[in-house]
């Protein structure tokens, strides 16, 4: 019969420490990132940068980019890629001016349909990774051409010619659902903090931030969703033993099939969604937007704690490392650095990052 000594030795039900339990977290790298970067720009870029103006110039870039992130993130949680989102962005795009602009489809219609359209290429891209067992990583390769190209084809077919759909803004106004994709929100919020003098005015009186960009509501909102998701929920439990061993995980019942066929149908919704809000923000849209954004994407879910190997990864993490690829794209314009050391800044916080999480998950976990 096992003793009092043995059981509390018993490694099962041993407790850990606060600090322990967060060095295990997977968004740490990110989070320290941010605080980092935070810092480097407070001491060497314009004082502006930190502004309420400021700091909706860098969460709009970074909210957009997000949005793929996450989805990504998760995808990437659960063992796969795709490197089709960035082009997803541009057909969907295309998909979506042709509802609105040529069909005079009201947004009601035009948004469902969409998003229905991207998730049916999601999960065409996921049915093909299942059935033939080719690595996603190839599968989705392709898919970024021909996305690209179907892109270009369509916007020719659909405008005579030219690469870019213009008078999506006049087809979408008035409309109900415009607000929600569209502009800034809480206007009346921002007005009545003007007029007591709690945020910058132009000499007229009006703010100088007319609302929240609703990228940034909708970044924020799909980071609290996926959390949530994630953590609390069994689909959560499924996506992590799909991406740790799906071999396992189909063994124990986990339904692998429809969780990596409902992440690819993810990844290519936010695709969808981003495309949405940007081409109404610009009033038209154009075979290369979404350009590269398939590899900022996994850079962010990658820099929020993501293993490549699957299995592992936050939500919060590709929260966090969207803010910080935000801070460097619009901050860098607030300092003396030339543009051009952008990429090899990126490229150093994806080195850090990955060191950073994988040097912390060893020593706390025991890993060799």
């Amino acid at each position: 019969m096992p003793t009092d000594a043995s059981i509390s030795a018993d490694e099962r039900i041993k407790s850990e420490s606060f600090t322990t339990r967060m060095m295990k977290r997977p968004e740490l790298g990110a989070i320290g990132g941010v605080i980092l970067v935070t810092v480097f720009f407070l001491i060497t870029a314009d004082s502006a940068m930190f502004t309420l103006s400021g700091i909706m110039n860098f969460m709009t870039p970074a909210a957009q980019l997000g949005i793929l992130g996450i989805a990504a993130a998760m995808l990437m949680i659960g063992g796969e890629f795709d490197l089709s989102i960035g082009s997803m962005v541009a057909f969907a795009g295309m998909i979506f001016g042709v509802f609105t602009v040529n069909l005079g489809l009201p947004l009601i219609v035009a948004i469902p349909f969409t998003l229905a359209f991207a998730a049916a290429i999601g999960a065409v891209n996921g049915m093909i990774v299942i059935r033939t067992g080719l690595p996603s990583f190839i599968v989705t390769l392709a898919g970024l051409f021909i996305l690209r190209g179907a892109s270009l084809v369509g916007l020719k077919l659909f405008t005579g010619g030219s690469t870019q759909l213009r008078g999506v803004r006049d087809a979408v106004e008035g409309d109900m659902l415009a607000p929600i994709f569209s502009g800034e929100a809480f206007g009346f919020l921002f007005s009545w903090l003007a007029q007591m003098g709690l945020i910058e005015t132009f000499k007229s009186g009006a703010p100088k931030v007319p609302g929240i960009p609703v990228e940034i509501l909708w970044f924020i909102a799909l980071a609290l969703v996926a959390t949530y998701v994630l953590l609390r929920t069994s689909a959560g439990n499924w996506i992590f033993a799909t991406g740790g061993d799906s071999n396992a995980a189909k063994n124990s019942g986990v339904p692998v099939t429809r969780v990596k066929i409902s992440l690819f149908m993810l990844t290519a919704m936010a695709a969808a969604l981003v495309a949405i809000i940007t081409v109404i923000d610009a009033g038209s849209t154009d075979a290369r937007r979404g350009f590269m954004k398939e590899f900022e994407a996994i850079i962010t879910a990658v820099i929020g704690g993501c293993l490549l190997t699957g299995g592992y990864g936050s939500a919060i993490g590709a929260f966090f490392g969207a803010i910080i690829f935000g801070m460097v794209t619009i901050g860098l314009t607030y300092t003396n650095f030339d543009q051009d050391w952008f990429q090899v800044f990126l490229g150093g916080m994806l080195l850090l990052a990955v060191v950073f999480n994988n040097v912390i998950r060893k020593r706390v976990t025991g890993e060799r």
